[in-house]
């Protein structure tokens, strides 16, 4: 049977010891962002996304042996397994490999074959396979005419052999693996337009051909969308004849050439061929799928993992024509005070002048620092309103901050939204959720169901279950690397921590409601159904800032309290008192060989983890947040000129380019041949979501909403 470790080591290129000890791991319960954490030793350092792609091949490959054990069995009972086959069986490295060579020995429904046999024509195919020469074989067919058996002529006799042929031939692994490789190899893509829709959506794709092998994520997944959506019909192109060659060869020496060359041409029109271009056409597509799921993960854990703006007021503002612009101040701790509604976009000049004192009266009560604007309908007009109520007003101070609004309307109207603010409506909501996004984007992004959140590519014409599984594991990892405060988390956020299920999330949050703030870690297993086991995987992602345990605000694990309280009593250090300077000439004295000696239950990662945490205690990896303003003159895309050189913000990145946002309303596109003049293999090694790039203008088009950015001519 497949040796898992060793194929999984090689695969991922790490040491057999490294993913033995993962998966033992994994095996006894354990996530992965607690392994990750707290058992590098162990793993000799694997990261998270190690990890994860072991526990993904981990599965695969078990899948895979499940299957050879139980197609093995199966056709030995039918008495049909040989030596030969069952090697052939365990030697296989996917399960479509498995599955041609069970092929053969499945229980058959009706076919044509099928039928043929039952009506004892096996007798001429078993003297046919044996090559036995028949002086007069056409007379020989006739001595089968069975009215009776709908076999009248010598002709529906030859029809029925045929079939036989045909669809044994079909079963044939080896043919189905050669053609399967023949056509990925030196088959092409096709499209071809069916019908125009009105933006001309597929215009690329209307007369489009490409190799199998070369074809990219973003042009597979357009013209699936394409003929999904009867635009474009997707064709595969490829030379048959040589494939039929091949497979003739094998009967050259044949008695019955002829015959097999009629098989052969039935069974590749009517059986193999169709059947082989589906499953290329699956694998295709799941690659594809898996390429796009890998460059949405990146943008996702970009998003995630931006910086909060940290101790800051802030003033959501949904925009709006007809409605209104809906507004929420939000404190420092994320809490929403006033709300309302103002007309500054529509509406008699008295109106629009009401709105910005409103608003400007709101700046001067609270202090706030920003205007967290929603980049949807009416931001720009909102956005020139603004300004000139800041300048008016005197409120130099306060500075306007665009934010992406995608996936805040799903946020809004979500039962869990109508739980936190059943009194509010979903636009006001939605104020108080852009405000949110600034103050620590992690802590409110995680109420939104992940693809929602508009970094991705074709996300909606993928298998949604495997991009949902994969997002989540993005966001668990995301929220775990940063910690969570387990005295104001919500439920949502609480429900990705490490060990923690929905329901226990819901627990904690019950037991904070009723019992008040946590005083210290260890009053987590007060919490109903909050056993040891899961203490164990989450103690240590959960901070308690004000814990009568000092230690409880740190990503140190209780699991190893007693070596931090060692070293500190070691050091003389006071973890709160003591700067990070005196920290680090205190440690400077401290003996850690000697430490890890005395104590062999702990690492040296380990040991650097718990140091780490004692210089820097409640740390947040994630950098403060430095507003940069854009300031770009351009306000629509109508004040666009070809040549302008504007800072944009990078809001997606797809494997053909990266959207950027320039304040225009509609994003531009930077197609990755106009990001360098290097060859550029992965983007999102070289960019991330929410980074701020200088662009040139290189292409306008109003009617089509279209503008097109260059990187590397605004060098």
């Amino acid at each position: 049977m497949l040796d898992i470790i060793y194929q999984i080591s090689e695969e991922l290129s790490l040491k057999n010891k490294q993913v033995e000890a993962a998966i033992s791991l994994l095996d006894e319960g354990n996530t992965v962002p607690y392994i990750a954490r707290y058992k590098k030793d162990v793993t000799g350092n694997l990261t998270d996304k190690n990890l994860r792609d072991i526990e993904d091949r981990l599965s695969y490959l078990r899948n895979l042996n499940d299957r050879k054990e139980s197609v093995i069995k199966l056709i030995d009972e039918k008495n049909k397994l040989t030596p030969e086959l069952k090697e052939e069986i365990l030697n296989a490295k996917t399960l479509a490999e498995v599955e041609d060579l069970y092929r053969p020995y499945k229980e058959k429904r009706k076919t044509r074959g099928v039928i043929a046999k039952e009506k004892g024509l096996d007798q001429i195919t078993n003297l046919i396979y044996l090559n036995k020469k028949i002086d007069d074989f056409d007379k020989f067919l006739s001595s089968f005419i069975d009215e009776t058996k709908k076999l009248n002529t010598i002709d529906d006799v030859k029809s029925g052999v045929i079939d036989i042929l045909s669809e044994d031939i079909g079963d044939e692994a080896k043919y189905r693996k050669y053609i399967k490789n023949y056509i990925f190899n030196h088959g092409l893509i096709e499209s071809k337009e069916k019908k125009k829709d009105e933006k001309d959506t597929y215009g690329t794709y209307a007369s489009f051909s490409i190799e199998i092998k070369r074809i990219k994520p973003y042009q597979y997944l357009a013209i699936a969308r394409g003929e999904k959506e009867e635009c474009l019909k997707m064709s595969f192109s490829y030379d048959k004849d040589v494939i039929k060659e091949r497979i003739i060869k094998d009967f050259l020496d044949s008695n019955y050439l002829d015959i097999f060359k009629e098989a052969i041409n039935d069974s590749l029109k009517r059986i193999i061929l169709p059947s082989v271009e589906n499953e290329i056409n699956s694998e295709v597509k799941e690659k594809c799928e898996d390429k796009s799921i890998e460059v949405f993960k990146k943008n996702l854990e970009a998003l995630l993992l931006y910086p909060p703006l940290k101790n800051k007021k802030i003033l959501g503002l949904d925009p709006g024509f007809k409605s209104g612009c809906k507004y929420a101040y939000v404190d420092e701790l994320s809490i929403p005070h006033d709300i309302g509604v103002v007309y500054i976009t529509s509406g008699s000049k008295e109106k629009i002048e009401d709105g910005k004192k409103e608003i400007a009266v709101l700046i001067k009560k609270y202090n706030i620092d920003y205007i967290a604007l929603g980049n949807g309908t009416a931001s720009r007009e909102s956005e020139t309103i603004l300004n000139d109520m800041i300048k008016e007003y005197g409120l130099t101070n306060c500075k306007i901050f665009i934010v992406n609004e995608s996936g805040a309307s799903v946020y809004s109207a979500s039962k869990l939204a109508e739980k936190e603010f059943p009194e509010l409506t979903v636009e006001k909501r939605s104020a108080i959720s852009l405000a949110r996004r600034i103050i620590d984007p992690l802590a409110e992004l995680v109420k939104i169901e992940p693809k929602a959140i508009g970094v991705g590519q074709y996300q909606h014409d993928m298998n949604q279950t495997k991009l949902n599984e994969a997002l989540k594991k993005v966001v668990e990892d995301c929220v775990n690397k940063v910690g969570v405060k387990l005295n104001t988390a919500s439920v949502s956020l609480l429900s990705y921590v490490s060990g923690i299920t929905s329901s226990i999330a819901t627990n904690i949050y019950e037991y904070r409601k009723s019992n008040g703030n946590f005083k210290n870690r260890n009053e987590l297993l007060k919490v109903k159904g909050l056993k040891e086991k899961t203490f164990k995987q989450c103690a240590g992602f959960l901070r308690i800032e004000d814990s009568d345990e000092i230690l409880d605000n740190t990503s140190i694990h209780p699991d190893n309290y007693l070596e931090a309280k060692e070293i500190l009593k070691e050091t003389k250090i006071d973890v709160l008192k003591d700067s990070l300077d005196e920290k680090e000439l205190k440690l400077a004295k401290f003996n850690e060989n000697n430490f890890l000696k005395n104590h062999p239950d702990i690492g040296k990662e380990t040991l650097k983890d718990i140091i780490d945490e004692i210089k820097n205690p409640g740390r947040d990896i994630r950098e403060s947040l430095e507003i940069v303003e854009l300031n770009n003159e351009a306000k629509t895309i109508e004040d666009l000129k070809v040549g302008m050189i504007l800072t944009g913000t990078i809001r997606n990145i797809m494997d053909f380019g990266m959207f950027v946002d320039i304040n225009v309303h509609q994003d531009g596109l930077v197609h990755i041949s106009e990001i360098s003049d290097s060859f550029i293999k992965d983007i999102s090694s070289l960019y991330s979501v929410n980074q701020l790039v200088k662009v040139k203008v290189i292409s306008v088009d109003v009617a089509k909403k279209r503008i097109g950015l260059s990187i590397k001519q605004a060098k």
